[in-house]
């Protein structure tokens, strides 16, 4: 799955006991979005792999979201 992101972009994911946060700034909220929309539209078992070394800020916990029906 193709993935687009709207320049200037910024994201972390970070979790404790309390849950996950995902933070984002509108960019970020934006690219989200259109990814999950496309998420939404494809196949389950689709899936899309975030981390800091691809598109998080560093330090965050890496997070994978998948289609599942």
């Amino acid at each position: 799955m193709k993935t687009e992101w709207t320049d200037d972009f910024r994201i972390s994911v970070n979790f404790d006991k309390n849950g996950v946060t995902i933070s984002a700034n509108r960019e970020g909220l934006l690219s989200l979005a259109g990814q999950l929309r496309a998420l939404a539209e494809g196949m389950p078992g689709d899936h899309i792999h975030y981390d800091e070394y691809n598109s998080l800020e560093e330090g965050s916990a890496e997070m994978i979201v998948e289609r599942v029906e």
